[in-house]
């Protein structure tokens, strides 16, 4: 069992391709199609150019703040691999690449970052909680519903995230302390990019690693080579096997690189080195699985025609976005309450004053 195998009390790490492609531990290589690999890669590829253009709207002018995904598809794609339809995903915000593969469209999520709730309503997504911002609190919720699973006797699993440093909000801890005590099918996937912000991981924690609190709470927990497709491939298969067969949670710690910005309106530069984003190009997932890909034969794909095909592909979703018709304003502020307090009365009033002034500069 992989679990006991990496024991991340003594810090090791599932790996099984090296930053070449090679095969590094083909005792651990998952049963999986050529034809799925080369499919995971385009759905990889896919993130990163919707990914890269999400910025570009943001620096236009033409979308608000956006959180980079940039150097975290292996364990999106690898998830979305593993994920059935009746499974939960309740994201963080930075899982753009398991949103799609659960039937999220990047017309939704550009929604969501143009202010539109609309955006939180996924149409053809079935089981996918709205992007959550406030750090950890979407955690507590994973344990509700997984709770609610194991009540009605059922084989859904879910799937939730967080960064590193929403481990040290007091959510994650409260979190994996009631999964433990119920047992509950709940995956929680660490995406341990190095930086909360510009605060590295080692002055986030003195653990030896993030896994490594799984121990105090009784449960699997195991560190992953994030950047590894087939890493994360296997260890969520096995974790859903766990979560599924109701022998409860799972902590998984995914190490991994956050190759841009915190979100578009940081400046990693203020922060890391670029010897060290070097280092990390180094270890890049899409790199990694696309030479393995070479060394076994298996792509003949033209990437630049793939990447001017989803270009066109985003763009066309970015600008149905933009176009999309704007919610009004009851959607926004006559719902909450039965009588509308004086405060919001008073933020309505300000922003229908808004409105009026930017229709008079038109």
């Amino acid at each position: 069992m992989i679990f006991e195998e990496f024991n991340p009390s003594e810090d090791k790490m599932l790996k099984i391709i090296d930053n070449d492609g090679r095969v590094v531990r083909p005792d651990l290589f998952p049963e999986i199609s050529d034809d799925t690999i080369v499919e995971a890669y385009k759905a990889m590829l896919f993130e990163r150019v919707a990914d890269e253009m999400a910025v570009s709207f943001q620096r236009q002018g033409r979308m608000f703040t956006y959180p980079p995904n940039k150097g975290q598809e292996a364990i999106h794609i690898a998830a979305g691999n593993v994920i059935r339809e009746n499974d939960w995903l309740v994201p963080a915000f930075r899982e753009v690449g398991l949103m799609l593969a659960k039937g999220v469209t990047m017309k939704e999520i550009f929604l969501y970052y143009n202010g539109n709730e609309q955006g939180s309503n996924f149409k053809n997504a079935p089981r996918v909680l709205p992007i959550n911002v406030p750090i950890g609190t979407q955690l507590p919720h994973a344990v509700g519903i997984g709770y609610s699973i194991k009540y009605r006797k059922k084989e859904d699993v879910v799937f939730t995230y967080i960064g590193d440093g929403g481990t040290s909000e007091g959510d994650f801890s409260e979190a994996l302390n009631f999964a433990g005590v119920w047992q509950v099918p709940v995956i929680f996937t660490i995406q341990n990019n190095q930086y909360a912000i510009s605060v590295p991981v080692s002055t986030q924690t003195n653990s030896v690693n993030l896994a490594v609190k799984s121990v105090a709470f009784g449960i699997p927990g195991i560190k992953v080579d994030g950047n590894d497709f087939f890493a994360m491939y296997l260890v969520y298969q096995k974790a859903s096997e766990h979560a599924r067969t109701g022998k409860g949670p799972v902590l998984i710690e995914a190490l991994t690189y956050r190759c841009g910005a915190h979100t578009t309106s940081d400046d990693p530069s203020r922060y890391r080195t670029k010897e060290e984003e070097t280092e990390w190009e180094l270890s890049d997932p899409l790199f990694r699985l696309k030479k393995f890909m070479e060394h076994k034969g298996i792509w003949k794909e033209n990437e630049e025609k793939l990447r001017e095909k989803y270009k066109k592909e985003v763009e066309k979703q970015f600008l149905d976005a933009e176009n999309f018709t704007p919610y009004s304003l009851e959607d926004v502020f006559d719902y909450m309450y039965v009588e509308m307090p004086d405060d919001l009365k008073k933020q309505k009033e300000e922003y229908q004053q808004f409105l009026a002034w930017k229709g008079n500069r038109k």
